[in-house]
């Protein structure tokens, strides 16, 4: 499996499920230098975990939307299928009508350029946080039955921003208003004598 975090995240100009429930076309390329994004595959839609991080996902768009980071939803689905499952109440097992972008990966191109495919047959549980200059800067991948903590990619954003911002690194467990630490031998011991209990 390729390890894309430092690299530019593949392109892909595909259809798509909007959050207005319409219909059209979506690729990456078009937020490069306005907006972060986070890609996230799922198996397929109308099973088993997958409606519980979309739903995690959706809960928290809000938050995603201030950060200025677009969201899309990727599975090998169709865009009909898509549709038909933001179109089935949640109490049936659907996923109501989530506020952000569903994308048909039906030919697999792009799980296959993000090296998630597996079997050749479904994407795993893989998330990508991308910069607004198309750069991967934090991946993560799961195994078909463990479900994501949709809570920690809003605390990798928030870390990311703050290095953009303030140039300093973020340590374990880092949290919005929490201590950084200047990347040097100095800023580390200085950290650590103050934090390490803490860890």
């Amino acid at each position: 499996m390729s390890v894309l975090v430092t690299k530019t995240a593949p392109d892909f100009n595909a259809e798509a499920v909007f959050a207005d429930g319409s219909f059209g076309k979506v690729s990456l390329s078009q937020f490069k230098g306005e907006k972060y994004v986070v890609v996230f595959f799922y198996p397929l839609d109308f099973t088993f975990v997958c409606p519980t991080e979309i739903i995690a996902f959706d809960h928290r768009v809000a938050e995603f939307q201030a950060r200025g980071v677009e969201v899309l939803g990727v599975s090998v689905d169709s865009k009909f299928s898509h549709w038909a499952w933001r179109n089935t109440k949640v109490k049936e097992g659907g996923i109501g009508e989530i506020g952000f972008t569903l994308v048909s990966d039906i030919t697999k191109s792009i799980a296959r350029d993000y090296d998630v495919l597996i079997n050749d047959a479904v994407a795993l549980r893989a998330s990508f946080l991308i910069d607004k200059s198309g750069v991967v800067q934090h991946q993560v991948v799961n195994n078909l039955p463990l479900g994501r903590n949709v809570d920690e990619m809003l605390r990798t954003i928030d870390a990311l921003q703050f290095t953009e911002e303030h140039g300093e690194v973020c340590p374990a467990g880092w949290e919005k208003g929490k201590a950084s630490m200047k990347g040097s031998s100095e800023g580390v011991a200085e950290y650590l004598a103050k934090n390490a209990k803490k860890l």
